[in-house]
């Protein structure tokens, strides 16, 4: 009897013990407190990215003279079966694969790399010359919403859209319902592509703090991120495939000896 108990307490003191191994994997920010965060304090804002669409506004004290920058498209509708066009809206600018737009008037504009104040203040500097000299444009540029996607072990895969100009990466990861119990906190991969198209994979470790700190935190258009299943979730994969066909083998041997024990008997 004394043997038995020997073998209980050291099976529930393994069990235990991983148990708390695994927990320690769970939490993000584990090391929050000695994580300098000054370096963190600036205001983060996107830069345009080929494939973009903006939506450009010009402002005038005197409306006729925005009106030559501010082009408008009609939007088509259907009413009993005939189209018709509602109210104009903005036309949208596609930021080509140079980082370039064409523009009213100016014509070609390198906007690619700027920031959004950026190119307000390039833009006013370039329409000034055809106003009269009192006025004084303002002018509005946006990004209507851009993409990110989220693999992996996440309870909500996908892309998603994002209306507003920043997202980080902990805000992406709840928009797919954060992290399953399978997902690995210290190997969560961002592949993110520059405006020359070349590709970068970083290797993000949630549980790390200094995330705050890092060039990624906040993503990007087009930014993908992948959550690695960790090695439970492959061996319960493997298990479960392996499972299945011990069953079926089993099934069959079992009809195999049955059948032989009637004809043998």
């Amino acid at each position: 009897m004394t043997n038995i108990k020997k073998i209980l307490f050291a099976l529930t003191a393994v069990v235990v013990l991983a148990s708390c191994g695994s927990q320690k994997d769970v939490p993000y920010f584990q090391n929050a407190a000695q994580v300098d965060l000054s370096k963190s304090q600036y205001l983060y804002d996107a830069r345009i990215m080929p494939k973009d669409q903006l939506t450009i506004t010009v402002s005038t004290s005197d409306d006729k003279a925005a009106v030559p920058f501010n082009m408008t498209v009609p939007t088509p509708y259907t009413v009993n079966s005939r189209s018709t066009y509602s109210q104009a809206m903005l036309q949208t600018y596609l930021v080509d694969n140079e980082g370039n737009i064409s523009f009213p008037i100016i014509g070609q504009l390198h906007v690619g790399g700027l920031t959004k104040s950026e190119a307000e203040q390039m833009i006013q500097a370039k329409i000034k010359p055809y106003m009269a000299a009192s006025e004084n444009p303002i002018v509005t540029v946006r990004m209507p919403g851009y993409q990110v996607s989220v693999m992996g072990e996440v309870a909500r895969p996908g892309t998603f859209t994002v209306s507003r100009e920043k997202i980080t990466i902990l805000e992406a990861l709840a928009q797919a319902g954060d992290l399953t119990i399978y997902g690995q906190r210290k190997n969560v991969k961002l592949i993110r592509e520059d405006s020359t198209g070349k590709k970068t994979i970083y290797e993000i470790d949630l549980t790390d703090a200094n995330l705050i700190n890092q060039p990624y935190y906040y993503l990007q258009q087009n930014d993908l991120i992948y959550v690695t299943p960790n090695k439970v979730k492959a061996q319960n994969s493997s298990v479960g495939s392996m499972t299945t066909l011990w069953f079926s083998a089993t099934s069959i041997l079992i009809s195999l000896t049955s059948l032989l024990y009637n004809i043998l008997k």
